[in-house]
């Protein structure tokens, strides 16, 4: 209860010191188990970060998850700084500080006056006087009840932005969002956080946003994390133009083989979203639609000349999906299954990359799509 309470007091005194008003930090929304906060460069670009609170704050520091893409890399580099605390930097507030600090440091920009005033609402020393203890004893039961509904109202808001979070997800897929979840947390609380975290954050908004879609839902293709990673997915292609002789060849590949889809691997580094997947087809074995001999994608946006960070994943996917039917792709069911692997397929690409860097990429004419 005494954490809860000192968490409480923190909370009020950020939110009043940085309310969503101030030119630099704005605390957006407040809760026990969550804080979002903006901060405001030095050209007015908006970087918005949460932290979610856990169940053993304050042994354990709040987790930071950047909210908006991050070229510039300061909301990472300052978010690991926040990482690198001893335990008595894990309070709410002193984190506060050491972000403010970073982020003020890395945009050249003044710290705002207002971080003399956090001192004053840090945590308790053990020298301060019994006087000043009781005095803040008596204000707090003086706004107990002020207190628990300012925060009861914060706590339903939280509730309500988790619930649009997930709406319109169903079930089976909001299970595999949570087992995420906990396992990014456990990984956070062990010290073993792979990947970055620009990297999972625009991944599990992606997931989401995929998870929500109509073309998901239907039937179109289907996502399947590869050993619960989120920086390894198997896609599905399941439906292609029914006029296409790729479909009439998935058909045969159906009662050949039981499959009738395309399945596609995409991997993802640190550097997503500012670098591409690397997307190759697992199986079947096909000929043309741009797929090369170890099962890469010949493809300008799977590049990093081509690609930007702006592309969501679904229309990537689709992309790939229109590519391989209008290249005139054929299943080679003579094909031996071992045609494909990662080493053919990493090693073609980068084959073809550097011929495409010297003698540029082919743009078709506008009737062939």
């Amino acid at each position: 209860m005494a954490c809860l309470a000192q968490l409480k007091q923190d909370i009020k005194h950020i939110e009043t010191t940085f309310p969503k008003t101030h030119e630099r930090f704005r605390i957006m929304g407040a809760s026990v188990d969550e804080i979002s906060c903006r901060f405001v460069g030095k050209n007015g670009e908006k970087l918005d970060l949460n932290a979610h609170i856990t169940e053993t704050y304050p042994h354990t520091a709040p987790i930071w998850c950047a909210e908006s893409e991050d070229p510039s890399g300061s909301l990472t580099a300052a978010i690991e700084q926040m990482c690198d605390t001893e335990e008595d930097g894990y309070f709410l507030i002193q984190q506060i500080k050491i972000l403010l600090s970073a982020l003020c440091q890395m945009h050249d920009v003044p710290l705002p006056e207002e971080m003399k005033v956090l001192d004053l609402g840090g945590v308790s020393n053990d020298n301060e006087d019994m006087s000043s203890e009781s005095s803040e004893e008596e204000m707090e039961d003086q706004d107990d009840v002020e207190d628990d509904l300012h925060y009861e109202m914060m706590e339903d808001a939280g509730e309500h932005k988790a619930k649009e979070e997930f709406d319109g997800i169903e079930n089976d897929d909001l299970v595999t969002l949570q087992k995420l979840k906990q396992i990014q947390r456990q990984d956070y609380l062990k010290g073993s956080v792979s990947g970055s975290v620009p990297a999972t954050d625009r991944l599990m908004k992606e997931l989401r946003e995929i998870y929500r879609s109509d073309s998901y839902k239907n039937g179109i293709y289907s996502v399947e994390l590869v050993n619960d990673s989120l920086y390894e997915w198997n896609v599905k292609l399941l439906k292609v133009d029914p006029d296409s002789p790729l479909h009439n060849d998935l058909v045969a590949y159906k009662k050949k083989e039981g499959k009738d889809y395309i399945l596609l691997n995409f991997t993802y580094r640190d550097s997503f979203p500012y670098e591409p997947p690397f997307v190759r087809v697992i199986h079947p074995v096909i000929t043309g639609g741009y797929v090369l001999n170890g099962g890469a994608i010949c493809m300008e946006l799977l590049t990093k000349q081509g690609w930007s960070s702006a592309y969501s994943l679904e229309s990537v996917i689709f992309q790939i999906s229109a590519t391989i039917v209008k290249g005139k792709a054929r299943i080679k069911f003579d094909a031996p299954k071992s045609q494909y692997s990662l080493a053919k397929a990493q090693q073609s690409f980068k084959s073809l990359v550097q011929i495409h860097e010297k003698n540029g990429w082919f743009t078709p004419p506008k009737e062939d799509g």
